[in-house]
């Protein structure tokens, strides 16, 4: 039937947002080799967001600094890692890794949510930051590429700086990076609140209310069923750790 409704008697309702107001890509990490040998994506936070990498084909590992100290964890296919915000990971590449993305608070690594880790002299500076952030648009893709690479190379080199002082003085050195994310990404969060309300509180209060309605009886929120879809968007985009395939529904 194609997914149309058949007999259908009322409107439909609502297209329903993707679960728990969460996000979802499909990740292949880059197999660029860096300075130190190894291939990999950009080191970076998330200041809110928690993210998930559920692996599906290759072999490497994600190190992470989190306030448990310095880390490196395997990844394989069916290997399944997470992590909250403020955990600074660097994807290693040693050979054909790609893996499913989930991340909490759909729209908001989207919007900024993630800080890469520079050297200090840029992190102090958010125009400084924001020019060695943003890549091209309406470039060319090799031009994009080498881009991405030159963001890489640069988070690698403070990612370096953040390794060595982590080492030495513990915990406080990741609480200094902590609050240098945290400048810069303020003038941000009047935005990611409404992009919060809109993707991940709505569902908070309609599961609130779908309890209430339940438990005086009522099936009335049951009413809402319905079914959504999305294609893959054509081509793949060049995230911080990889090339990233996505979904059309922008609720996804």
């Amino acid at each position: 039937m194609n997914g149309q409704p058949v007999n259908s008697l009322m409107p439909p309702p609502p297209v329903p947002g993707f679960p728990g107001g969460t996000a979802v890509s499909r990740l292949r990490v880059y197999d660029w080799e860096s300075a130190d040998g190894l291939c990999g994506g950009s080191p970076h936070l998330h200041t809110v967001s928690s993210e998930a990498y559920v692996v599906t084909a290759g072999a490497g590992e994600v190190h992470t600094i989190s306030m448990a100290g310095v880390q490196q964890h395997r990844l394989a296919a069916g290997s399944l890692v997470w992590f909250s915000p403020g955990t600074v990971h660097r994807l290693v590449n040693a050979g054909g890794l790609a893996l499913n993305v989930i991340m909490s608070n759909a729209g908001l690594p989207e919007a900024g949510d993630a800080v890469l880790t520079f050297p200090r002299r840029i992190l102090q500076d958010p125009a400084l930051y924001a020019a060695n952030a943003v890549l091209p648009r309406d470039a060319d893709e090799s031009d994009v590429a080498g881009a991405a690479r030159r963001r890489r190379d640069l988070a690698l080199e403070g990612y370096a700086e953040l390794h060595t002082s982590v080492l030495r003085d513990g915990t406080p050195a990741l609480q200094e990076f902590h609050r240098a994310a945290a400048r810069l990404v303020r003038p941000r969060i009047g935005h990611w609140k409404d992009l919060w309300s809109a993707n991940v509180q709505s569902q908070v209060k309609e599961t609130e209310r779908a309890l209430r309605d339940l438990a005086d009886g009522s099936a009335t929120t049951l009413a809402g069923a319905a079914v959504a879809s999305a294609e893959e968007r054509a081509g793949e985009g060049f995230g911080m750790c990889g090339r990233l395939t996505t979904w059309e529904d922008a609720r996804l």
